[in-house]
């Protein structure tokens, strides 16, 4: 079982330190910082009292595509609307739900920075949404307050796992797996004249959408490939 707090943007490195103290709490220290605006930080290992093992050992990247490259299943949190309907849980199920999957391979959970939260390009690469629901009248929720409600849902999920509905048939497809299968998608719809490559994005993300819903494992990406490879011999024999 592996679980991944992941974090993008993040501007007060005390909020850093703060979220690795409530990781640990709950005993999670698997930490990834996408782009911290401040790291390492005083001020970040003043905030993560008795976890500060979690900063050191923390990955830091550049790009939320790498610190989800080896997950099999990824949620964001988000706290507003968006124009395109994703799949959405509350921390409980979302919680329940990562327990699961995280039998199959390294599993996520993705907080944006503080001011803006994470982005609809973020959001492309979630198989789901994370939501704290909060009084209408008060809905603001710090970083570490986020974190560590996930968490201590994860802690409580991990005696009611409930088994898979689906047990696929191999390891299931890696975020990477996958987005070098949307960029063979998209390049081959591309070619065949069926997506404008002026304005791919609406498309692609509903293409998404539908295969993070299926999860395919990787012996049907490779499937899909192979498919896509088809279309493209097939169109250079025709030229």
């Amino acid at each position: 079982m592996s679980i991944r707090i992941i974090l993008v943007g993040t501007t007060h490195p005390g909020n850093i330190g703060a979220c690795a103290r409530a990781m640990k709490n709950m005993g999670i220290t698997d930490l990834a910082l996408v782009a911290p605006h401040h790291f390492p930080h005083k001020e970040a290992t003043a905030r993560a009292t008795g976890a500060v093992d979690v900063l050191e050992n923390a990955t830091v990247v550049d790009s939320l595509e790498e610190a989800i490259e080896d997950c099999v299943y990824v949620a964001g949190a988000s706290a507003r609307s968006r124009s395109i309907n994703w799949p959405s849980m509350d921390a409980h199920d979302c919680a329940a739900r990562l327990m699961v999957e995280s039998h199959h391979g390294t599993v996520a959970a993705v907080f944006g920075p503080e001011q803006s939260g994470l982005s609809n390009d973020h959001l492309d690469h979630c198989h789901t949404l994370l939501t704290i629901p909060t009084d209408p009248g008060f809905s603001s929720l710090n970083l570490a307050m986020a974190v560590q409600v996930l968490t201590y849902e994860l802690r409580a999920a991990r005696i009611a796992v409930k088994p898979a509905e689906y047990e696929p048939d191999g390891p299931l497809a890696t975020s990477d797996e996958l987005e070098h299968f949307y960029g063979h998608l998209e390049q081959v719809l591309t070619d065949v004249q069926f997506l404008d490559p002026d304005n791919p994005r609406h498309l692609m993300r509903r293409l998404r959408r539908l295969f993070i819903r299926a999860k395919p494992d990787q012996n049907e990406v490779n499937i899909l490939r192979g498919i896509l490879s088809a279309v493209e011999k097939k169109g250079t024999a025709d030229d």
